[in-house]
């Protein structure tokens, strides 16, 4: 079942947003050659609770952590661990929820560690250039498959794979409502997009092959050929007067990359 949410409602799911998107942002200062995903999210976790805010994925359906961090072929889902240091030329994925007044705001970036590969950095970019393709089809009248298709068509154009088993998702009072948002599919097909629905826009892309396995964590999610993937993500709001990114604070809607790369 759709839930349609009221204007006052989207704006009370803003206030979650704003510290799902401050928390990310502080993640991605942290992320550098040496750090442990565990310390990330340590931090993450205490900015969330500071804020006044719970980590929504902490317990989620046992999910042991209050961010994924999915390093370098991990797709999504990676569990934060001491024993999983970045090191020079490593991209990481970190996606961060907060629950707030009852809502959730959901999202994910895809950061560099030191200097990386322009092969990935290329991924990258994409990526996140899929997310915008995404979210400028987010207009109430179309349908499903016109978000997902603009990301397929991109994507694919590049040379790149679009995961097919993990997709985007509502949003609301829980993590994960109808409808499911695939990041593929063909224009004009699928739910049709009205006012009031919110849905997180999360493109998945590999460098390779869109097969993927879970690991014996029962958790994290990985390329079969091991190249690397990106995720980028943001939670939307479909309004009359177009899209609305929900996962914002007062540093703007978009989460830069670190090390001067443009921002989105």
């Amino acid at each position: 079942m759709i839930h349609i949410k009221k204007p006052e409602q989207i704006e009370q799911m803003k206030a979650a947003g704003a510290v799902s998107k401050a928390a990310l942002r502080r993640a991605g200062e942290m992320v550098r050659p040496g750090i442990t995903t565990r310390e990330i999210d340590q931090v993450v976790e205490g900015y969330i609770r500071l804020h006044g805010a719970t980590p929504t994925f902490k317990g989620y359906g046992g999910f042991p952590a209050s961010i994924c961090s999915s390093v370098n072929e991990q797709i999504v889902h990676g569990i934060p661990s001491p024993a999983v240091a970045l090191e020079e030329g490593d991209i990481i994925s970190v996606d961060t929820g907060a629950t707030l007044g009852g809502w959730v705001g959901d999202n994910a970036w895809t950061f560099y560690v030191g200097n990386v590969s322009d092969e990935r950095k290329g991924l990258c970019e994409v990526t996140r250039d899929c997310l915008k393709a995404g979210i400028e089809q987010a207009v109430p009248g179309n349908r499903l498959g016109d978000v997902g298709a603009a990301i397929q068509e991109l994507a694919e154009s590049h040379g790149y794979g679009v995961v097919r088993d993990y997709v985007g998702h509502g949003v609301g009072h829980v993590m994960h409502e109808d409808p499911n948002v695939p990041n593929y599919g063909k224009r004009g097909r699928g739910v049709r997009l009205q006012v009031g629905m919110v849905i997180a826009i999360e493109p998945m892309i590999t460098m390779g092959s869109y097969d993927s396995h879970t690991l014996s964590n029962g958790w994290t999610v990985v390329t079969n050929d091991n190249l690397p993937a990106a995720h980028y993500e943001n939670t939307i709001a479909i309004t009359k007067d177009g899209p609305v990114i929900l996962t914002t604070d007062e540093e703007g809607s978009w989460c830069p990359m670190q090390g001067g790369e443009r921002d989105a």
